[in-house]
């Protein structure tokens, strides 16, 4: 199964997800880090981020996490969520670069624990750069809606 909106019950695991491709620019990296509230100055300051050993200004930890987000959530639908999210960063993304998000569900299951049941889906998504290099694993949890 693959694209948009997606029922619980019909999806067999493991499935890959449509790639996602963004490319981010200048505007982009500093008006996440002022939307966040994420004042650090690599994420605004080319000139700091250059006495930091960078090329120039990146993306902040929340953008990572809400590109990634989107990969699953684009394929899931829009009544789908996240409720669990872990993720480490391997690697930079600056401003000029383009991220490709490349996910895969690689589970489901019910959480029978609370009431009523939450139908779940375990996605794993790498975030890299243009280059290929891994700058974001992500696994994440979706709750899929119940389908009426």
């Amino acid at each position: 199964m693959t694209g948009g909106d997606p029922d619980w019950d019909d999806i067999v695991v493991p499935v890959e997800l449509p790639e996602v491709v963004d490319h981010i620019s200048y505007q982009r990296v500093v008006e996440n880090a002022g939307a966040t509230w994420d004042y650090f100055p690599g994420h605004f300051d080319p000139d700091y981020a250059r006495s930091q050993g960078n090329p120039t200004i990146y993306v902040n930890t929340m953008h990572l996490a809400g590109f990634a987000d989107r990969v699953a959530t684009d394929w899931a639908g829009p009544g789908s969520r996240v409720v669990r999210r872990a993720m480490r960063l391997a690697g930079p993304v600056f401003a000029g670069d383009t991220m490709i998000g490349r996910g895969r569900a690689v589970a489901k299951r019910r959480d029978t624990s609370v009431d009523p049941p939450r139908r779940l889906v375990d996605v794993r998504v790498e975030v890299t750069n243009q280059h290929g290099a891994l700058c974001c694993p992500v696994e994440l949890t979706l709750e899929m809606p119940e389908r009426r």
